[in-house]
This record gives structure tokens, sequence and C-alpha cells, in this order.
């Protein structure tokens, strides 16, 4: 049981890492790590939440009109702007930069109001998180092995 809540826990802050609330899903995954949780499981875990919670950015992208003036709207106009021009110069492959802590999350936001495919968006977002993950465990493995 303890094992499912810690692992709800990482899904539950890799989630919100992704959306518009502050949190730091690396610290987490690494923690888990060194406590002995296997790896692989751990970059599952996260990278599912970390792109779901892409996911609800894409979304409120997509209805951007509506909710961009309101207070917990996850991108203020200005960085969704730079995040716009950013993805209408580079496409779709910028959602590859997605994983960044600084300017990722406004680029998933910026694909649903320049209405990128979702499954495009899933795909590339998910190779990204997943990508971040992945070096971080390898890292944290390395410390550790």
């Amino acid at each position: 049981m303890e094992d499912m809540a810690a692992l709800a826990g990482l899904f539950g802050i890799a989630f919100a890492a992704a959306t518009l609330l502050p949190a730091q899903s690396e610290a987490t995954l690494v923690a888990l790590q060194l406590a002995g949780y296997p790896a692989p499981l751990l970059v599952a875990v996260a990278s599912l939440g970390n792109t779901l919670g892409a996911v609800v950015n894409w979304a409120l992208g997509r209805g951007a009109e509506r909710f961009s003036g309101r207070r917990w709207f996850p991108v203020s106009p200005a960085s969704l702007q730079r995040a716009s021009a950013w993805y209408r110069k580079w496409g779709r492959w910028s959602l590859l930069l997605s994983w960044a802590p600084i300017g990722g999350d406004a680029l998933t936001v910026a694909a649903g109001v320049l209405r990128e495919p979702f499954w495009s968006f899933l795909v590339l977002v998910a190779i990204a998180k997943t990508g971040r993950y992945l070096v971080l465990a390898a890292a944290t493995a390395g410390l550790i092995g």
C-alpha cells in the first residue's frame, strides 16, 4: 500500500508540474529512486503524469480565447506570445523542448492555441517528457551504482 501511495504521489506531482501548479517532479523521482524503487517504473509513472498534465495545457490552449484572462491560467500573455512565436517559427518540433522548466509549459499551451493536432502533440510531448526522466534516472543510477 505504501508503494502505491508513493507512485500515486509521483504521478500527481508530475501531473501538477506540467500544469499551472508549481511542483518538482524531478526531486520526487530522484528521492524514490534513491529509496530503492525501480527506475523503469518511476520513469513510466512520472512520464505518464507529466504528459497528461501537458495535455491539460493543450486543452487550455484550445480554449485560450475563453480562459487567457483568468488568474489561474498557467501562462502569462507575454509568455504565451513568445511561445507562440517560437512555435510558429519551429513548428511542432518545438514540442521536443516541452520538458524545459522555463518555457516548456508555454509551448504546450501554444500548441493548443495554434491547433496542433492532438496525436502529433501527444507523441512529441511524450518523447520529450520521457527523455528527460530517462536522463534523470540514469544520472541518479550513476550516483548509487
